[in-house]
């Protein structure tokens, strides 16, 4: 079983630390800004960063779909973790200044992959397609932030 590793990347026109909260508010900037990737969204406890237990449904396939309960912590400043309480899966959020009124913000999913010739696709496919599942995420977090930046 090897590791899978996706990982994707935005410069966002806000500060860090207006991007961080977004990201951490589960109960309502997250929920706006998932695609239709994501379904039977749903905040169990909490719904601000640290503590708390979120669950969806990630189709990244058309015949794959990951039933994923998180748990959130929050190990350094800015920085988000979600670790999938039905898999090995685990998501980090890292946001973190990069000038003047603007943020880098970096999402890194890894999993323990399948053995085997599945696995071999897996490794090959699954990241670039996650990949494009967060960058989405990625773009319509920055146009939520940025538009409040903007009033």
């Amino acid at each position: 079983m090897a590791q899978v590793e996706a990982t994707t990347e935005r410069i966002i026109a806000a500060d860090a630390e207006t991007v961080f909260d977004a990201l951490a508010d589960y109960s309502g900037t997250r929920a706006k800004v998932l695609p239709e990737h994501f379904s039977e969204y749903e905040v169990r406890e909490g719904g601000d960063g640290e503590g708390t237990l979120v669950h969806w449904k990630l189709q990244a396939a058309s015949k794959r779909v990951r039933d994923c309960l998180l748990e959130v912590s929050e190990p350094t400043d800015g920085q988000l973790v979600e670790k999938d309480r039905n898999s090995s899966m685990v998501t980090t959020w890292t946001v973190t200044p990069a000038g003047e009124g603007k943020s880098r913000a970096v999402v890194t999913t890894v999993w323990n992959g399948a053995g085997g010739i599945g696995g071999f696709f897996e490794k090959t496919f699954a990241p670039k397609g996650l990949a494009r599942i967060y960058d989405l995420v990625l773009a319509r977090l920055a146009a939520e932030v940025e538009a409040g930046v903007e009033k």
